[in-house]
């Protein structure tokens, strides 16, 4: 017996340690034992799955929008690109009054050359490579979210608003567009994933702070958003000076620096185009000049079209989500009055605070439990339709035009001369024709002498057609052999169509839904001698 007990030492403890309790293993494994910074989370963050997931979808989300939505996502950032790097393109008012950094479209410069060293710079790739780079951006970002929940919440809550964050119809609209305000939101997502949430000392105040700075380098109104969450890191912060001396300043030195000389080289004198931002679009109010809009346009119309139907589950996550993120409502609140005040508005301004609303969407999906499998059907039904509508069918004859255009490069383009009759800034330019043929439009630059009787050449132009083409292709004047316009000017013009000899090339439809001088489709005369 005693031969038995040593080679079977059943009575001994066994060679592994004691099972951990459940709640301790559990916030090892979420990350949330003690205020965890989530450095053991750091590898479930980082699920591979996820990463990839969110690549292929953001790809495809990239490929199923094909139309266009603002005209800021080609002329401040691709035309900019353009000329920067192939030296023919158009600049816009804002570049020759110093309003804009170069650092976003020399982003995209830097893809163009790269592209044009390895001789690929063809036209499809300039258009398509840096909206498939801002998708990558994208999925990172949403990686990033996904993270961040993982780290500070269960595995269910990081789900819901992972989903919530990609069912998003307003986020599947905008993410994949060239616009200085999707970059803005991809850098305030990546900043909040370093921001102490928990109210706790953070080792990472450098890496938030200098996304926070990118963010405002590219986008001032960036600061809008942020500037709550700065002011109550401040407060909760421990080591005040360290925070300031140490952190925020070398940050703000560095970036502004950077920014600076990158913009004073570029523009050729010493500038600080930040200062010139405030200046005429807050003092001056010039943006107003582009449309204005009712105080309460944004919580009337603004909020609930970018929230779309997620907007009660917001309101039912603002009641019961954890402490940690009450500071995000003040910030949505802020950004929401401060664009209120400003007379001009977009649906696009208020984009980057829409992740901030889906972390409240998901705690409100992870309570619903009894609920939760006829919510999801809700929001990915009402949010599909919506996405693939305006992704693949609304605004897409401004983009599809340009393709027949590009097709004069390949005849005799010197002699090719393209006018586009139509709201200043509806199609892109050179960046998606990428051969330098003559082409104009009519121009809109506000007025800035204080001139009450101003009109820009498209009001002037709309005001009068026929009178604006008979003073402006003169017998002595080149008449372009092509006239590009929406379908609802033709009425007004077919007497000069018809005198010069003007017949119908191509038709391209727009939208279901033409308003103004925008029309249902989107006509190209070419003229016959």
């Amino acid at each position: 017996m005693e031969m038995l007990k040593k080679r079977f030492p059943f009575h001994r403890k066994p060679p592994y340690p004691d099972p951990v309790p459940l709640r301790k293993r559990k916030s090892q494994l979420y990350g949330t034992e003690n205020g965890s910074s989530g450095r053991q989370a750091g590898i479930i963050g980082a699920n591979p799955s996820v990463v990839l997931f969110s690549v292929c979808f953001r790809l495809l989300n990239c490929f199923l929008v094909q139309t266009s939505f603002v005209p800021d996502e080609y002329w401040q950032s691709l035309e900019v690109a353009h000329r920067i790097t192939f030296k023919y393109g158009y600049l816009t008012w804002e570049w020759t009054q110093g309003l804009r950094s170069y650092l976003y479209p020399l982003f995209f410069a830097s893809i163009y050359k790269v592209l044009h060293l390895l001789n690929k710079d063809t036209v499809q790739l300039l258009i398509i490579t840096p909206r498939i780079v801002q998708a990558l951006l994208a999925a990172f970002s949403d990686v990033k979210l996904y993270s961040l929940m993982r780290r500070l919440e269960s595995p269910d809550v990081a789900r819901w608003v992972y989903f919530c964050q990609l069912s998003s119809w307003f986020t599947w609209y905008c993410c994949t567009r060239t616009l200085t305000n999707t970059m803005e939101t991809v850098f305030t997502i990546i900043a909040l994933h370093y921001y102490p949430l928990q109210g706790s000392k953070t080792q990472n105040s450098f890496k938030y702070l200098t996304l926070v700075a990118l963010a405002v380098i590219i986008r001032p109104t960036a600061a809008i958003i942020w500037l709550p969450l700065l002011i109550f890191h401040f407060f909760q912060e421990d080591n005040k000076v360290k925070l300031l001396l140490y952190n925020a300043a070398p940050v703000g030195i560095l970036i502004l620096g950077i920014s600076t000389f990158i913009d004073s080289f570029c523009f050729g004198k010493w500038i600080l185009v930040h200062l010139n931002f405030l200046k005429f679009n807050v003092i001056h109010d010039v943006a107003s000049f582009y449309g204005s809009h009712p105080w309460h346009w944004y919580f009337t119309q603004g909020i609930p079209v970018v929230l779309g139907p997620h907007l009660p589950f917001f309101i039912h996550g603002t009641l019961l989500a954890p402490k940690r993120y009450r500071i995000l409502l003040p910030a949505i609140v802020c950004t929401v009055i401060v664009y209120s005040l400003m007379a001009h508005k977009e649906f696009r301004f208020i984009y980057p605070i829409l992740p901030f609303c889906m972390l409240f969407c998901g705690h409100s999906l992870a309570k619903l439990r009894r609920w939760r499998k006829p919510a999801v059907y809700f929001l990915l039904s009402f949010n599909l339709l919506p996405a693939l509508y305006t992704g693949l069918v609304h605004q897409r004859g401004t983009l599809d035009v340009m393709a027949h255009i590009q097709q004069l490069c390949q005849k005799d383009s010197a002699d090719s001369y393209v006018h586009f009759l139509m709201p200043c800034h509806s199609t892109p330019f050179y960046s998606h024709v990428h051969c330098p043929i003559q082409m104009e439009f009519l121009q809109c630059p506000p007025d800035l002498s204080g001139n009450q009787n101003y009109m820009d050449e498209a009001d002037v132009f709309y005001s009068d057609p026929m009178k604006w083409l008979q003073q402006t292709f003169h017998a002595e004047a080149p008449i372009p052999t092509h006239l590009v316009f929406f379908d609802n000017l033709e009425k007004d013009i077919h007497l000069f169509l018809e005198s010069k000899n003007y017949t119908m090339a191509a038709t391209f439809f727009h939208t279901h839904v033409p308003e103004g001088r925008v029309g249902e489709n989107v006509f190209v005369y070419e003229r016959h001698l």
